[in-house]
């Protein structure tokens, strides 16, 4: 589990990071949910120039108030910068007729959200030479639910080696409010979007079959046609997790 020893060497991990870097702070995207809202409270407490950016895109306007919540609590510098008419204006160049954040099941569209904000989140690490906090946790990364130089976007990750159920423990630890653990993880596609749903498994049993294919123990499992779901995820997004593909003269 990830007790609060851990917690100290992402610390301590995420200032070596940002040190070798010549950086002068981080940034990180701020989304009112427990990803987002431990990496910026890790990264608060490992550099003191930390900026927290909440980019709602037609969001639930509780999910903002939770992100204004983390950074108030931690003193945590925050900027907040709605993207909504930003979506809208592309919507109608590219002759997307949904817009104003109506893209429910449209995939295409949908992912536009987390490039407008990494494209946010890009230009103020430009300009303050910070580096862009990842906040994708080792679920996610496994199974590819995470949008291609979207929320991917990033030059570090401080919980890719964390499954989701870890990233729970973790924030009890450093103490994230109550109400972050408890509601539902969403990456906010669409109005109602929750993660389980979407993935069609719920975390607690992801992780279970992930941890047991890493160990290679997968034989344990009685439900086969869950593992095999997994399976077939894990091999189907293998392409967002390698290198681009190059070609190489002979």
């Amino acid at each position: 589990m990830a007790h609060k020893r851990y917690a100290d060497k992402i610390v301590e991990w995420i200032r070596e990071v940002v040190e070798d870097a010549g950086a002068g702070g981080v940034v990180v995207g701020m989304s009112g949910g427990i990803d987002s809202s431990v990496t910026s409270v890790l990264c608060k407490k490992a550099v003191q120039n930390t900026l927290g950016l909440i980019l709602p895109i037609y969001s639930r306007e509780e999910d903002k108030m939770d992100a204004i919540s983390v950074a108030e609590q931690f003193k945590i510098d925050y900027k907040e910068i709605d993207l909504s008419l930003v979506l809208d204006e592309l919507c109608r160049s590219i002759g997307e007729r949904r817009s104003e954040g109506d893209l429910r099941g449209n995939m295409a569209s949908s992912n536009l959200k987390p490039r407008f904000r990494m494209i946010t989140l890009y230009y103020f690490a430009n300009k303050n030479n910070y580096l862009v906090a990842g906040t994708s946790n080792k679920s996610e990364l496994a199974i590819g639910y995470f949008t291609k130089y979207g929320d991917s976007g990033a030059d570090f990750e401080p919980l890719g080696d964390f499954y989701k159920t870890e990233v729970y423990d973790l924030a009890r630890n450093l103490g994230i409010p109550r109400k972050i653990i408890d509601k539902a993880p969403s990456a906010g596609l669409w109005s109602g979007q929750t993660d389980e749903e979407e993935v069609g498994i719920s975390y607690e049993e992801l992780d279970e079959i992930l941890y047991g294919l890493e160990q290679s123990k997968d034989r344990r499992f009685t439900d086969t046609k869950k593992v095999e779901y997994v399976k077939e995820l894990v091999k189907r997004s293998e392409h967002k997790r390698r290198a681009l593909p190059t070609f190489k003269k002979l």
